[in-house]
């Protein structure tokens, strides 16, 4: 896997075993812990699809507690019925593209997109408020390729240590919450769900995708 993200500018991370379903970027160098489940992907299409409603739905359909904590596992992603034409492999660039086709043509994965950046961007500003941290890089870090790192200004380290992602799903803000709304709203378009609603059961949504996952499996009805 190490060898398969080296060549990423980014990936995606997710802890194996979490309350939370929270999934997260990471660049390399950044080597992900023995915790979490990597996830070879840089797209923000797949980022946004695996943060939807509807991926934590199948995710703990598939998934195990341990510890009444649910547990991620890899069954979840490789059996999950991504969108018509957006799975991982439909996304990922061919050789000599800077992107993956459907990323500039489809109006429909470009809208997923579109939301899960304004939400990983207002997840970042918020772990990490200019006005509150400055981003530092040493020239031994610049010179092993490590990103810059945020570094809370005089002050203002006790406030940002409470910056968690843990702690902002936790308190679940309106502007976190509509965020999400919208994602799943984008997703539910792209499943061409026009009777998707936030109220829509996750019996439903679970239902609707096994029917998926079988018709796509070759299975019967």
């Amino acid at each position: 896997m190490r060898r398969v993200i080296e060549d990423l500018p980014r990936f995606i991370v997710t802890a194996e075993v979490a309350q939370q379903r929270l999934f997260m970027f990471m660049s390399p160098p950044a080597i992900a812990d023995e915790n979490m489940v990597v996830i070879a992907c840089a797209d923000d299409l797949i980022f946004g699809i695996l943060h939807s409603r509807f991926h934590e739905v199948w995710a703990l359909h598939l998934g195990a507690l341990l510890k009444d904590a649910p547990r991620y596992t890899l069954a979840a992603f490789e059996t999950f019925p991504f969108p018509a034409g957006m799975t991982p492999r439909d996304t990922a660039p061919k050789q000599g593209q800077a992107a993956a086709p459907c990323m500039a043509g489809d109006i429909l994965a470009a809208n997923i997109a579109a939301a899960a950046r304004h939400l990983d961007q207002m997840r970042n500003t918020w772990l990490n408020p200019p006005e509150w941290v400055e981003w530092v890089i040493t020239p031994e870090e610049e010179k092993a390729g490590f990103p810059k790192r945020p570094v809370a200004k005089p002050g203002f380290a006790a406030e940002v240590k409470k910056r968690t992602l843990t702690n902002l799903y936790n308190a679940r803000p309106a502007w976190l919450d509509l965020a999400h709304k919208a994602l799943d709203a984008a997703v539910a378009a792209a499943y061409g769900w026009e009777d998707y609603s936030p109220a829509m059961p996750d019996d439903e949504i679970l239902k609707r995708l096994l029917q998926l996952n079988l018709e796509r499996s070759g299975g019967i009805r």
